[in-house]
């Protein structure tokens, strides 16, 4: 069998996934998304900006006959060229396994090899900023077949990673041996009769091309790796216990589970309630003491961590929700709940729309409901150009500040922590700041702290979406949104700008859906206590 780095890159992230790759049905992938076709650019612009500072060669041969493209890369070796790009190399493994290696580039340095006295290291490119274990484990991988191809012990590799002028050494007496254990597992699950059981780790699923095929697998198991919380090493506690369906989830005592690794009081009684908010597809209210316990955290964490220092004076910020009355108790019985959730006259709802690459938030959307006069008005802050974006944040600050006594909802921590760090950045006055941030209020930390509800995710799509909210866009997403302002920075093409700002809108007004959906709910709940 024929191993590559991308079969072992592949495994480190899901033991499933190179097992699909070799032996799946390919007309159950799914075609790459935008956004990993732009992580594919932005790898290539990366990898060309390195390469125009070096002089190099590349070996030539056919697309797809191996022999040839190694014959070409030795000879390249034996003539001590001293950059060699995609160079293919392959050495004999175990039993009749043939490990193929790609480095990005061998380099050429002083030692002793069966070419003469010079040898090669590989280096890897990467986009990411870091030395990912993964990383290392493909360079180290490069490195083994390198040393087995010129005969010699190499000590280093390299990794050339995005942002850093010198390279990473990666350390092969450490990542060698490490490599060779995930090597060994990887070639034994590729011969199992059947693919790795399923486990939808969202984060890391999320840019597969085999995700909807799993999700599927995955949806049909009812498995517990699609309930909010189960994670994969406390998956795997609940299978030494014997926990794999949602029945048995949800008829166990939380006590059981709070004194294991990655669980506490908290975790397990959250997890069993979720078990059961989807086993009978509906929303619950979390326990009392749980709720307290929840919101008296937030509020430590907030008012003595989230702080700001703004450059034209010293002064700090607390963050707290608006300075309004809100009915603070909900009876229902047995239990007594609490909220902040609140009513106001006028409510600004606000979401943003940022492109990590340029460190740039080029979209400050802002929906204005008015209830007394039944109105609803969205804005769009958008830049057009990165140098745009002091512009759009002054735009922000004169519309918010029309309406001093609404409340600002947004979902998740995200456009609080970004208007402080936009504050600091265009210096602005802290009288200007921080009423403003005063009025912020998390409808995310509203809801997961007092409701559990039957979603997969606690992400607004999915929230939104089980609450009757629809995108007009069903296929646009924030990540789409990163891919589709990319284009529009080298095309100009306005229709792109259009669809990001009309996705911001719809989030927005999901997220105003979901907040209203919390009001009524617990009014409902309050009127049948």
């Amino acid at each position: 069998m024929l191993i590559n780095a991308e079969l072992l890159l592949q495994y480190q992230k899901c033991k499933r996934r190179p097992f699909l790759n070799v032996r799946g049905d390919k007309n159950q992938q799914d075609a790459p998304s935008d956004l990993l076709l732009k992580l594919y650019q932005d790898k290539y612009a990366h990898k060309k900006h390195i390469l125009e500072q070096i002089s190099y060669q590349r070996p030539k041969f056919s697309k797809g006959e191996p022999k040839t493209a190694e014959a070409a890369t030795l000879e390249l070796m034996q003539q001590g060229v001293e950059y060699i790009y995609k160079g293919i190399l392959t050495t004999s493994y175990a039993d009749n396994h043939t490990l193929l290696a790609r480095p990005d580039l061998l380099i050429k340095q002083p030692g002793n090899s069966i070419f003469g006295d010079w040898m090669y290291v590989p280096a890897r490119v990467e986009l990411g900023k870091r030395p990912k274990q993964e990383y290392q484990v493909i360079a180290a991988f490069y490195a083994f077949v390198l040393e087995a191809v010129q005969q010699v012990e190499l000590e280093t590799a390299w990794l050339m990673l995005r942002g850093k002028e010198t390279r990473y050494n990666v350390d092969l007496v450490k990542w060698i041996p490490r490599m060779q254990e995930i090597l060994d597992e990887c070639i034994q699950t590729l011969y199992l009769p059947t693919p790795p059981e399923v486990f939808i780790s969202r984060q890391k699923c999320s840019l597969c091309n085999w995700y909807s095929s799993c999700h599927q697998t995955a949806s049909t198991q009812k498995h517990l790796s699609l309930v909010p919380g189960v994670t994969p090493g406390r998956y795997d506690w609940l299978k030494i216990l014997d926990i794999t369906t949602l029945e048995s989830l949800t008829q166990t005592n939380p006590s059981e589970l709070e004194d294991l690794p990655g669980f506490d009081t908290e975790v397990a009684t959250q997890l069993v309630l979720q078990g059961k908010s989807l086993l009978e597809n509906r929303p619950l209210f979390l326990p009392q003491a749980l709720v307290e316990q929840t919101i008296t955290e937030e509020f430590a964490t907030t008012t003595h961590q989230s702080l700001l220092t703004l450059p034209n004076d010293n002064a700090i910020i607390e963050r707290r929700s608006p300075s309004i009355q809100y009915p603070t108790i909900v009876e229902i019985d047995p239990v007594v709940y609490e909220t902040v959730t609140y009513t106001a006259p006028i409510e600004l709802y606000f979401d943003i729309e940022a492109q990590p690459d340029l460190n740039l938030n080029y979209l400050l959307g802002v929906l204005v409901v008015d209830r007394e006069q039944n109105t609803q008005q969205f804005y769009s802050f958008l830049a057009e150009n990165p140098e745009e974006e002091k512009l759009i944040w002054q735009q922000f600050l004169e519309l918010v500040w029309q309406y001093p006594d609404a409340p600002i909802y947004h979902f998740c921590v995200y456009e609080f922590d970004t208007v402080q760090r936009l504050a600091k950045l265009h210096r602005t006055p802290s009288k200007k700041v921080f009423p403003v941030l005063n009025r912020f209020v998390d409808i995310y930390e509203q809801l997961t702290a007092t409701v559990t509800l039957p979603v997969e995710s606690y992400a607004l799509k999915a929230i939104a979406r089980w609450m009757g909210f629809e995108w007009r866009d069903p296929e646009a997403s924030g990540a789409k949104c990163i891919y589709w302002y990319d284009r529009w920075l080298k095309t100009g093409d306005r229709a792109l700008l259009e669809v990001i700002k009309r996705y911001n809108e719809d989030d927005c007004r999901a997220t105003h859906s979901v907040k209203d959906w919390l009001v009524n709910f617990f009014e409902s709940q309050y009127n049948d206590s």
